[in-house]
C-alpha cells in the first residue's frame, strides 16, 4: 500500500491492526496501530491503542492536544515565575528595603515546581466523552479507506 501525500492536508494519518497496512502505518506522519493487531503493526506505528475501539482515535486527539496545551502553560508559568522569583532571590530589590533570607529564597524556587505539578495535574480534567468539538485534523486514512466520524475525509 503506498500512501500519496494531499494538498488538501498537513498530515497523513494512518490507522489498521497491520494485517494488510503495516507498510501505510510506517509511511504516515502519524501512524496509530490496533492493540490487537500484528506485532509488526505495533513495532511500526506512533500510536497504539490498546482496544479496537476506532472512537479511541479521537480520544488520543484529545489527550494528545490537552497534554501539549499544557506543557505550553507550565512553560509560561516557568518563565514567568523564574523570571520575577530569581531576581528577587539574587537581591535586586535591596536597594528599596526588601530582602529575603537564603532559606526563603529556596523556598520560593519550589514554587515553580509546584505550580506546573499542579498544573499537569489540572490535566485529569479533560473531557475525553464528548468528541463533536474536535475539528478535522487532516486526512485519516484506514486499511479499507474508512473514515471515523469527527475526522476530515
Amino acid at each position: 500500500m503506498k500512501l500519496e501525500r494531499s494538498d488538501l492536508f498537513d498530515y497523513v494519518w494512518a490507522v489498521g491492526d497491520g494485517v494488510n497496512d503495516a507498510p501505510a502505518l510506517a509511511q504516515a506522519d502519524v501512524g496509530i496501530a490496533i492493540g490487537t493487531g500484528t506485532d509488526v503493526a505495533v513495532e511500526t506505528a506512533d500510536v497504539v491503542l490498546m482496544r479496537s475501539d476506532p472512537l479511541d482515535v479521537a480520544t488520543a486527539i484529545t489527550i494528545g492536544r490537552g497534554t501539549r496545551r499544557k506543557e505550553r502553560q507550565n512553560l509560561a508559568w516557568a518563565v514567568g515565575y523564574n523570571s520575577l522569583a530569581i531576581p528577587i532571590a539574587a537581591g535586586a530589590l535591596e536597594p528599596v528595603g526588601f530582602t529575603l533570607s537564603p532559606e526563603i529564597a529556596a523556598l520560593s524556587m519550589s514554587g515553580s515546581s509546584v505550580i506546573v505539578a499542579l498544573n499537569a495535574i489540572a490535566l485529569r480534567r479533560l473531557n475525553l466523552r464528548d468528541r463533536q468539538h474536535l475539528p478535522p485534523v487532516g486526512g485519516l486514512l484506514t486499511a479499507d479507506a474508512q473514515t471515523f466520524p469527527g475526522m476530515a475525509p
